[in-house]
């Protein structure tokens, strides 16, 4: 999967491009949630998370997902449950929108906006190092989230087992895919998205959605 190179142009209008990102973001929270229960993820949903989330400059939009919506295919099965009103999981569901709401808090701190850009600048050379999915950059991608976003009074209770979400490595994996999912929510926001739109807009998100595949 390389990002310089799109292969798949998504639909340019700004719908589609909210669908995108908005999948983004539940593809974070369908990863959380499978964390915590199983301690295994898809590695190809897990890698275009991570890759999103260090690339702060991508050359196109498609490029931040890695250049093809497939990238994207367990959020957008999310996301169209949601739109479709379709049974979803509830906890998958309660994570996509807290993340939604800590987006917001997080665009009213400037400084700590700021603190994370920053953050992120360096997890970049750390990445192009090791590499992106390197334990070394999770672990830091995972500080990041806990001394930027946890600090909230608003957070992400996970729900799993116990001795997974205790086990090596796991917090730090966890926290760097709600990393992912604030990156993908700013995304969201960023080509118009807005929470009144999940409801006064289902079909026009539902076409898009459609068009994607």
């Amino acid at each position: 999967m390389t990002a310089s190179t799109p292969i798949h142009r998504a639909p340019d209008t700004p719908t589609a491009r909210q669908a995108l990102a908005l999948a983004g973001v539940f593809q974070a929270a369908s990863l959380v949630d499978e964390l915590a229960r199983t301690g295994q993820v898809e590695s190809r949903a897990w890698e275009t998370l991570i890759r999103a989330t260090l690339d702060t400059n991508p050359e196109s939009f498609e490029a931040i997902y890695g250049g093809h919506p497939n990238n994207l295919r367990r959020g957008l099965e999310v996301l169209e449950a949601v739109i479709g009103r379709k049974q979803a999981n509830p906890v998958v569901l309660r994570y996509g929108f807290s993340l939604l709401l800590l987006m917001n808090k997080l665009r009213g701190n400037d400084a700590m906006m700021s603190e994370l850009g920053s953050r992120l600048t360096r997890i970049q050379g750390q990445a192009e190092h090791f590499e992106a999915t390197h334990e070394n950059v999770i672990a830091s991608l995972g500080e990041a989230y806990q001394e930027t976003i946890s600090t909230f009074k608003t957070r992400i209770v996970v729900q799993g087992d116990p001795s997974l979400l205790q086990s090596r490595m796991m917090p730090e994996r966890v926290r760097a895919i709600l990393l992912a999912g604030i990156r993908f929510a700013l995304l969201w926001h960023q080509q118009g998205g807005r929470r009144w739109k999940l409801v006064f807009q289902r079909g026009a998100l539902r076409k898009a959605l459609d068009q994607l595949g």
